[in-house]
C-alpha cells in the first residue's frame, strides 16, 4: 500500500495569497527587481487560459516547495508487526498419531506443522522464524519476511530429525540466537512441546535467562493429555519469559492457542531512520519549468 504525504505540507498556507495576489494585483511600471513579476497579471485576464497557466505554474511551485513524497507500507521495511521465533518440538515422541483425544491418523507432529504454517502465514505484517529440537536444536528458517518459504520449509521437517529426546532449554536458546539481530522493539518465542526437558547442554532456566537478558518475550505451549508434559516447567518458564503458558488436548484446542497468540502486540520493525519513501518534487518543478517557458515563448511570439 502506498500512501501520499508532504513533508512541508504548511507551504500550501502561501498558496492562497499568491494566488490572490495573481487575480487581483495590478503590475506597477517602474522598474522590477523580480524576475517573472509577470505572473502577477492584471484581473482582466484572470478567466483565460493563460491566467489559469499561470495559477497551476504557482500551485505546482509551492506544491514542489511542500515536497511531495510516497511511503511505501509494502515494503518490509515499514511493515508494522513483530519478530517471532516458533521453537518446535520434533522428538521421537511428536510421531504419536495425533493428540490422545483425537480420532486423527495425522501424526502430532504433522497437526503441528499444519497449524503453525496457518500461523505463519496469518502474520503478514511480521517477520517469522522456525528452530527445531530434540536432543539439539538448529534453526530451519532465518527470521524473514518470506512466509511462502518459511511455510513451505515447515512442510519439509520431520519428527526426529534432530533426535529422539527433548532438549527445552536447546529449544529456546537457540530461538534467542535466531533472534540475535532483530531490531524489532517487540520479539517473542512461541515454544511448543508434548514431553519433558532431558536432554541437551541448556537448562530450561538458563535458556529463560538469555531470553530475558535479550528482551524476548517467551510464550510456551505443552500438548497432549496432562502428564504427558512438564506443565510446571513451561508455566514458570513462560512467567519468567514474560509471556504466558497454554496447553492443548487436540487440534481444535491447538489451533485456538495459536489464534490467541495471533493478537499480539505490534511495534515497529525498523526505526523511522529506515523508512522508505520516495520524493517526487522534481515533476512538480518539472511542470513549473515547462509552464512558464510556454507562457515565455507565447508572449515573445505575440510580442
Amino acid at each position: 500500500m502506498n500512501i501520499w504525504s508532504f513533508d512541508f505540507v504548511w507551504a500550501f498556507l502561501v498558496l492562497p495569497p499568491i494566488l490572490y495576489c495573481l487575480y487581483t494585483c495590478k503590475i506597477i511600471p517602474q522598474k522590477r527587481y523580480f524576475p517573472h513579476l509577470q505572473f502577477f497579471g492584471n484581473p482582466s485576464k484572470w478567466r483565460n487560459l493563460e491566467w489559469l497557466f499561470k495559477a497551476l505554474a504557482v500551485t505546482l511551485m509551492v506544491g514542489a516547495l511542500a515536497t511531495p513524497v510516497v511511503v511505501d507500507f509494502s515494503d518490509p521495511r515499514n511493515r508494522n508487526g513483530i519478530d517471532i521465533v516458533l521453537s518446535l518440538d520434533a522428538s521421537g515422541s511428536m510421531n504419536a498419531s495425533g493428540f490422545s483425544s483425537d480420532e486423527s491418523r495425522a501424526t502430532r507432529f504433522e497437526i503441528v506443522q499444519k497449524i503453525a504454517s496457518d500461523f505463519v502465514m496469518k502474520r503478514r505484517e511480521d517477520n517469522v522464524g522456525v528452530v527445531v529440537f530434540g536432543d539439539f536444536a538448529f534453526i530451519a528458517t532465518p527470521v524473514t519476511y518470506e512466509k511462502e518459504i518459511i511455510a513451505e520449509m515447515i512442510g519439509y521437517l520431520s519428527h526426529g530429525m534432530a533426535g529422539q529426546n527433548t532438549a527445552i532449554g536447546e529449544g529456546v536458546a537457540q530461538a534467542v540466537r535466531a533472534l540475535k539481530d532483530s531490531k524489532a522493539k517487540s520479539k517473542v518465542i512461541i515454544l511448543l512441546t508434548d514431553g519433558e526437558h532431558n536432554s541437551g547442554a541448556i537448562s530450561p532456566k538458563e535458556a529463560v535467562a538469555m531470553a530475558q537478558k535479550a528482551r524476548i518475550k517467551l510464550y510456551t505451549i505443552g500438548i497432549g493429555e496432562k502428564g504427558e508434559f512438564d506443565s510446571k516447567l513451561l508455566a514458570q518458564m513462560a512467567r519468567d519469559g514474560g509471556g504466558e503458558y497454554f496447553s492443548a488436548t487436540n487440534e481444535k484446542e491447538l489451533k485456538a492457542v495459536y489464534d490467541q497468540i495471533d493478537t499480539l502486540e505490534r511495534s515497529r520493525i525498523k526505526s523511522a531512520e529506515h523508512t522508505f519513501f520516495e520524493h517526487y518534487y522534481q515533476y512538480a518543478v518539472a511542470g513549473a519549468l515547462l509552464i512558464v517557458l510556454w507562457l515565455g515563448w507565447r508572449r515573445s511570439v505575440k510580442g
